[in-house]
This record gives structure tokens, sequence and C-alpha cells, in this order.
């Protein structure tokens, strides 16, 4: 195998790995491979300036390496803070712009799934909050019930495809090269099982609220006779308050925790779910075990959720094609039954999916009579050491 050394853009990475090329990009840990491309959408803008001139746009949610472990792009507004590049350490600013960029991203195969850009070492794409989302709308379509997906992160289109890849079982990469005839034979074969709707709609990031979102629901039920039976939010941080929208010295504690409580209560009054996410801050960033305490900006989001569950990647689980499940918390039964579970991720066609019962049996975390009961917040690492102590090919608990 002949290997070329290039500096490329990366948005050409997309085309290298359509024709087959193997793709490799430097990082702290030497040459990775790049196991896939993601087109994120449109999104505020975030430039990093180093102090030897070199810039990097990003969005808010664009991880950098510095001392202290992992830090959003956000979390670096107007700081003079350090990063670690090619060449060692190096300061440099981030501030916010007025101007909207397209955004890509790359998930690179190695542990620390770190990578250069612009020799400033980034973290890949995330574990795949709107891949669960995306999953799980398609889940709803299949069982007949009409969605509502509304988007403040990826762009409409984006999530459009996601879904649609899920649906036709299909490669996210190749569905955009798909024939138009294979294309359309396949959508046919969808109407005819599902008679469930899907209305995607995309607001600017940190532009829409409830009251948006309530205008919203009843212009579709007036013009379109659709009602939706399960609303998706991606994602709640980035909405505004009805109550703070204007208060610019409001903390994120209480702008966060008032977002949770006004979409809680659209949910009661439109008598529908709504599922959303939000993100870690860095201390769960950087744990295989998170708690709700690890919710990023405000406590108070946790406080109004009915239901709360992590999503867990490990080196491990990623070798597997798996990906964890804790729950964390639980008003509508029993947190502890089920608490820990793992389940497949196919990256590729955006969808989840069951694993054999024994990849569950290092899960299990609820009390057996005479057995080994652990501890909910043990780690990954420590549950595997106590299994070595007690001699045990598997506990039981």
């Amino acid at each position: 195998m002949k290997w070329i050394e290039k500096e490329i853009n990366i948005s050409d990475v997309e085309q290298l790995l359509k024709d087959g090329h193997e793709v490799e990009v430097d990082s702290p840990d030497g040459y990775v491979p790049v196991t896939a491309f993601v087109d994120k959408g449109i999104y505020e803008e975030y430039l990093l300036k180093m102090e030897d001139g070199t810039l990097i746009r990003s969005n808010e949610n664009h991880l950098y390496e510095t001392p202290a472990g992992w830090e959003y792009a956000k979390d670096l507004v107007n700081k003079q803070s350090i990063f670690l590049t090619r060449n060692g350490h190096q300061f440099g600013h981030v501030t916010k712009t007025d101007n909207k960029i397209p955004i890509v991203d790359i998930t690179v195969n190695h542990p620390n799934h770190r990578y250069y850009t612009e020799s400033v070492s980034s973290h890949n794409t995330g574990v795949g909050k709107s891949l669960f989302m995306c999953h799980m709308a398609a889940s709803c379509l299949t069982e007949n019930r009409n969605v509502l997906y509304i988007t403040l992160e990826m762009a409409e289109e984006r999530i459009a495809e996601r879904i649609d890849a899920n649906l036709m079982n299909v490669p996210l990469d190749s569905l955009k090269n798909m024939p138009k005839t294979t294309y359309t034979k396949k959508m046919r074969k969808l109407q005819d099982k599902i008679k469930g709707k899907l209305i995607i709609k995309e607001y600017p990031t940190a532009t829409a609220s409830t009251n948006n979102f309530r205008a919203l629901i009843n212009e579709l039920k007036i013009k379109k006779g659709f009602v939706p039976d399960i609303l998706f939010m991606d994602y709640l941080n980035l909405c505004t308050s009805t109550r703070y929208k204007n208060n610019i010295s409001a903390g994120s504690y209480f702008v966060v925790k008032a977002i949770a409580e006004e979409l809680r209560g659209l949910a009661v009054e439109c008598n529908i779910p709504i599922v959303s996410a939000t993100q870690l801050n860095r201390t769960g960033f950087m744990s295989s075990d998170v708690g709700l305490e690890d919710t990023s900006e405000s406590f108070g989001l946790p406080a109004t959720a009915d239901f709360m569950f992590a999503l867990i990647s490990t080196e491990e689980l990623e070798e597997h094609n798996q990906i964890k499940v804790k729950q964390l918390k639980n008003r509508y039964n029993d947190p502890v039954k089920n608490r820990n579970f793992v389940i497949g991720i196919d990256r590729a066609k955006m969808r989840l999916y069951d694993v054999e019962e024994e990849a569950q049996a290092e899960l299990i975390t609820e009390p057996k009579e005479k057995g080994i009961r652990t501890k909910s917040t043990m780690s990954w690492d420590k549950f595997k050491e106590e299994k070595k102590k007690v001699g045990l090919g598997k506990i039981v608990v």
C-alpha cells in the first residue's frame, strides 16, 4: 500500500472515504485512522486565535485540550487559555463572532479520540446524543406515531438524512449517492408500512423558546391536521427562556432550569412526552461512570426532568460497537432496576440495536440474595478489579 502525506481541508476527508481511501490524521498519539466524516450543519462561529496567529473556526461545542482537561469553546470565550498544540503548549483566545458557518467533524479510531486541528489538539465527534434521538424518532415512526423533531443545533436536512438512513437501513454516506430510482423504491416501501408522519423544524441557535414551539404545534394542527404524539428537542440548552430572555445577568443555573421547567409545562399542556438532551461538564466528560452531578451548566435540569439517563462510551465498549446506558433518575419506576445496560450502535446507519444477553451480565447492579451487590458509583475499571478479587468468572447480583 502506498501512503501519501499531504495537508488537506477536513472537508476533503468525506470524498476520500467515499472513494475507498484509508485516511489517517496527525494527533498527539501519532497518526490515527479516520473512521467517519460528519456534516453537522450551520452553527454560530467561535473563533480561536493562537499567539502564533493560527485561526480555528468552530461551534460552541468544539472540544479543545488544555492542561485542565477538555474544554468546550463556549466555556473559553474571552479568557486567556493554554492549549495543547503540535509544538507544545501555547496561549490562545476564543471569541464568539456574529457569523454562522458550516461545521464538519471526523471520528478517529483511537482510545483518546483526539486529532490536530490546525496544530491544536481537538476531540472528535461526540458520543451520539443526536444519533440516539434520530433512532428513537425513526422507531416512533415505525410504530405509526406522529413525530415532531425540533433542531436548534444541526440543520434539518442533516436530521432528515439520518432518519432516512435509519429507516432504510443503509449507511449515511451511501444515501447521498443512491440512485433516484432506488431511493424512490425504498421510500415507497416505507410509506406503505409507516402511517406515522414526521415533521422536522429548525430554529437558529438560542433564538426559540416554548412560545415558538407552542405556536408551531398549534399552526401544524390548524394548517396540516398534524398532532404530534412525541416531540424531540435537539437540544434543551440551546433554547431560550421566556422568563430570562432579556435578563443577561441571570446565571446559567437559573436560565437552564427555567427552560427545563417551561418545556415540562409544554409537555403537560400538550399531553405529549418531550425528549431532549444535554451535555456533561468537564468532570463527567472524562468519567466512565457519570451521575446527576455531572450535568453541565445547571443542576436545576435534572431536578426538573422526570426521566434521565446517560450515554457512556469507553474504549472497551467501542471495540464491540456498543454504548452503555445508565439510569440517573426515574419518576416512573425504580431507578435501581436495570440501572446499567449496553446496546449496540451502528454509527454508519444511525441505528441502535439489542445485543446478546451475555453482554449485560457484567453491568447488572440489582441486589440478589446471597450474592454480591456492587455500588452504582463503581467505575468500570473498579468493577473489573472487584471481579478478580472474588475469583468468579461472572458476578450476578
